[in-house]
């Protein structure tokens, strides 16, 4: 037996040497998945019916400039549910979370929370009268500022200072660690710390919706579980509807209610997360066999 096959070693997902797959072959067995992509009332049934639906997306055309990335794609998520979406590199996962929240050129389609129509309101008007908070996949916490300036800045959009402290003063209670550091600069914080200030932060203005990209990326494996049961907690103790993109497809889909395949743009496959961990076909392609 080779050294690598005694090591294991991992390719696209968790699986041994002999599952590994290149990259633009997961690409394109996925494009098979999109024969039987889900129609707009399955969609709403998973979200628990269109009466339960708080964010939805309909025949959404979106990309970059000129570039469009996303093709008449459909989307829907219930108030309090938690969605993971998945699929190769380039499929347009994150280019959904930056869809919703305005950082994209939207070519036709509409964007809707709790019915109204936001597909047009700018980041900060999504922040503030949409009720959607982005919290990025790259560090952005301001190291030389303090954990409580950090956490106030997530309130530059409030109309008095004093909300945004109240609201600090809020969240430094739910979270003893930051109440703990919050005279300290956060760029002395471990790396799960300065995640769950990223995530405080976007509390700040009390969002319906989080859009969460990458929560894991760069954190080591102990801080991770930690990521998601702060997630966890906000989903089920306060109600926050989660849209996720997730490097990690089986640790999304163990913690999502729901999971979307996104294949080239277009949405190929959707079910509860607890499903899609099962399908031969998911588990092949993007959960190393």
């Amino acid at each position: 037996m080779s050294d690598t096959k005694k090591k294991g070693i991992s390719g696209y997902g968790s699986g041994s040497v002999e599952t590994v797959m290149s990259v633009d072959d997961v690409a394109e067995q996925a494009k098979k998945l999109s024969a039987d992509a889900p129609k707009p009332d399955a969609l709403d049934a998973l979200a628990g019916g269109t009466d339960n639906v708080l964010l939805s997306i309909e025949g959404l055309n979106a990309g970059y400039g000129k570039m469009q990335i996303l093709h008449d794609l459909d989307l829907r998520v219930g108030r309090g549910q938690s969605l993971c979406l998945i699929g190769p590199n380039g499929a347009g996962k994150s280019t959904i979370l930056h869809s919703i929240y305005g950082f994209t050129n939207i070519f036709s389609g509409t964007v809707s929370v709790n019915g109204k129509n936001v597909t047009k309101m700018g980041p900060n008007d999504k922040l503030k009268h949409g009720g959607i908070a982005y919290i990025l996949q790259d560090n952005s916490v301001f190291p030389d500022m303090t954990v409580e300036e950090n956490l106030l800045m997530g309130g530059f959009l409030k109309n008095r200072t004093s909300e945004s402290q109240e609201a600090a003063e809020r969240v430094l209670e739910k979270y003893p660690r930051l109440k703990q550091r919050r005279d300290q600069k956060a760029g002395v914080l471990s790396g799960g710390e300065r995640r769950l200030l990223e995530i405080s932060r976007a509390l700040i203005m009390n969002p319906e919706v989080l859009l969460v990209d990458e929560p894991s990326i760069g954190l080591e494996p102990r801080f991770i579980d930690q990521v998601f049961e702060i997630l966890e907690d906000l989903q089920k103790a306060e109600g926050k509807t989660i849209i996720m993109v997730e490097q990690n497809a089986k640790k999304g889909l163990e913690f999502a209610d729901l999971g979307y395949v996104l294949v080239s743009g277009q949405l190929a496959k959707a079910g509860k997360g607890d499903d899609l961990l099962q399908d031969p076909d998911v588990g092949r392609l993007f959960l190393g066999g």
